[in-house]
C-alpha cells in the first residue's frame, strides 16, 4: 500500500522550532532520494530539502542553515528539524520522493502537516 503520513506541525512563535516526521511506505522510500516540500497560501508547492539514500543533503536558499533533513532507513521515515522559524515559513509541509511518486498517472501526496509561524 502506498502511503505518506506527515506529522509534527503546529503553531509556533517566530524564532521557535519544530520537528516534522514523515512515515513512507517502502515502495516510495526505498527508491532513494526523499524530500520535504511546502506550499504556502497562494503559492506553488516547492521543494525545500532533499536527502539521498546515502545521506547527502541539499537545501533551498530560503531555509539553508535553519532546517536539517535526515532519514532513518530502517523505519522508512524522513525528518525535518526546523529552527529559527520565520513567518514566511508558514505553509503546509509534505514529504515525497524526488521527483514525486506517481500513482495511476498522477503525483501522489499525503495530507501534509500545517506549520504556522506567528506571534
Amino acid at each position: 500500500q502506498v502511503q505518506l503520513v506527515e506529522s509534527g506541525g503546529g503553531l509556533v512563535q517566530p524564532g521557535g522550532s519544530l520537528r516534522l516526521s514523515c512515515a513512507a511506505s517502502g515502495s516510495i522510500f526505498r527508491t532513494g532520494v526523499m524530500g520535504w516540500y511546502r506550499q504556502a497560501p497562494g503559492k506553488q508547492r516547492e521543494l525545500v530539502a532533499r536527502i539521498s539514500g546515502g545521506g547527502s543533503t541539499t537545501y533551498a536558499d530560503s531555509i539553508k542553515g535553519r532546517f536539517t533533513i535526515s532519514r532513518d532507513n530502517a523505519k522508512n521515515t524522513v525528518y525535518l528539524q526546523m529552527n529559527s522559524l520565520k513567518p514566511e515559513d508558514t505553509a503546509v509541509y509534505y514529504c515525497n520522493r524526488v521527483p514525486p511518486y506517481v500513482s495511476r498517472g498522477e503525483a501522489y501526496w499525503g495530507q501534509g502537516t500545517q506549520v504556522t509561524v506567528s506571534s
